[in-house]
């Protein structure tokens, strides 16, 4: 998380943690994919907190993983996640799982939205603004247009009646955007 990926070497981690290259090669086979686990576990502890402050409070769980995600002691990760992520649009044959699970999984995982468009739209949301807050540092700003995200998704889940949650979808499907 010191010094990113681009100029990582297996073999000065290694003995960084004690270990040898061969080791990590065999267990992980490849410096990428020692990386894409490390932030899988990242990224499945950001869905734990989010089921369990939803399980505390009804629709809390995108909150909270903002609330850790964007935590100043946890910016490093976070600077690793755009840098992976960078390289992963660039050369996916090595970043596959990472590019899969990076939306997949939160698709499965909603949170705080209702249907698919708006889970879309509060993956998109967090993400540009992670990497709004690591690029400014503007605390106050992001922070607050985090929070205003977070009424406006609550407030259009909070309109809509059962059956029109059911048919969200369809009503979305048929929109098209013209550009």
């Amino acid at each position: 998380m010191a010094h990113g990926i681009a100029d990582l070497s297996l073999r000065p981690l290694a003995v960084a943690i004690g270990t040898q290259a061969p080791v990590l090669l065999h267990h992980f086979g490849s410096k990428e994919q020692l990386v894409v686990e490390i932030l899988g576990r990242v990224r499945d502890r950001l869905r734990t907190i989010g089921r369990d402050a939803v399980s505390d409070q009804y629709r809390s769980g995108l909150g909270a993983v903002w609330a850790w995600a964007s935590d100043p002691e946890h910016g490093p990760l976070m600077r690793l996640f755009f840098e992976v992520y960078g390289l992963a649009l660039r050369r996916p044959d090595r970043y596959s799982d990472f590019l899969h699970h990076s939306v997949h999984d939160w698709l499965d995982e909603p949170l705080a939205a209702v249907d698919d468009i708006s889970a879309t739209l509060a993956i998109a949301t967090v993400t540009g603004l992670l990497l709004d807050l690591l690029a400014t540092k503007d605390r106050d700003r992001v922070d607050n247009a985090m929070q205003r995200f977070l009424i406006l998704l609550r407030s259009h889940a909070d309109h809509l009646t059962p059956t029109e949650r059911n048919s969200v979808n369809a009503v979305d499907e048929t929109i098209t955007i013209e550009g």
